[in-house]
């Protein structure tokens, strides 16, 4: 299995680097693409990285926001016949919510239209190819965290608290145990840790591949959570015996520099360019 950051925040030249996150995986002689960007720049970087998207089998949107789908458009003009898996719920507009003040943060407008022939969406645990599955979250309450961190989705016209019905997990079944991504883990990392292990009992937990939501409106350089959660956290996240993290994106730095002091070589950064080998099973 091959895993290749195609863009993410940060990076070396001469590939760029945005605030989105776009990943290449190989695994058993298929390809999949999961998210794609704010913008086409992970095309370019993809060129860099001798990565062929036109040979892409199959796609997956890990959740509704523009900075995981704003390349579609551009990437559909690359590859002409590779679905691209999607949650239903995933059709419902979303938003970041400060009182009366409402900013649409959701797949760019008309994409889902205008290539409605590219998008599957599913419900349920999902199995998309042998060892390939897509899970959707099972933890409860989680729209009190999406009051927290100010996101709303606009349901029947009404706005309500974000739940996250519209992320889900990409895990791939590899000899040593399961590689799981959930590019924001939007509904807690520790809890979509939970989430895999109890769909799938008695495997181990070889990686978990994503940002953590712990970066505040400010951007990447403040935290939405304070250094004690921080540090709770990544006790949890030790707790639930996944040998690697790999994180960025919308982790933001300080956060990450805390969890690196809290799990050390537990944890790397998953940064554009990065490439990560894992034996399949």
């Amino acid at each position: 299995m091959k895993i290749v950051a195609l863009v993410e925040n940060q990076g070396d030249k001469p590939l760029k680097s945005e605030h989105g996150l776009a990943v290449y995986i190989e695994y058993r002689n298929k390809r999949y693409l999961l998210d794609a960007g704010s913008s086409t720049l992970f095309l370019e970087n993809a060129k860099h990285l001798k990565v062929d998207l036109s040979r892409i089998d199959a796609g997956i949107l890990s959740h509704a926001h523009y900075d995981h789908s704003g390349g579609y458009a551009g990437f559909f003009e690359v590859n002409q016949r590779a679905p691209i898996y999607i949650r239903d719920q995933a059709k419902e507009p979303t938003y970041t919510k400060f009182g009366w003040i409402k900013k649409y943060i959701g797949i760019p407008q008309m994409i889902l239209k205008q290539y409605s022939n590219r998008f599957t969406y599913i419900e349920g645990d999902y199995k998309l190819d042998e060892g390939v599955w897509l899970i959707p979250h099972k933890t409860s309450d989680l729209a009190l965290r999406g009051k927290k961190m100010h996101m709303a989705r606009k349901v029947a016209g009404k706005f309500v608290d974000d739940d996250f019905a519209h992320e889900q997990s990409l895990v791939f079944e590899c000899r040593n145990g399961l590689v799981i991504f959930n590019s924001c883990s939007h509904g807690g990392v520790d809890n979509i840790l939970e989430e895999i292990k109890c769909t799938f009992p008695g495997k181990k937990l070889l990686a978990m591949i994503g940002g953590f939501h712990l970066m505040g409106v400010g951007g990447v350089k403040t935290m939405a959570a304070r250094p004690e959660e921080i540090r709770d956290l990544a006790s949890r996240i030790q707790a639930s015996g996944v040998k690697e993290i790999y994180t960025g994106h919308c982790t933001g730095e300080p956060a990450f520099k805390i969890l690196k002091e809290e799990l050390g070589e537990q944890i790397g950064y998953f940064s554009t360019g990065t490439i990560l080998e894992y034996e399949e099973e």
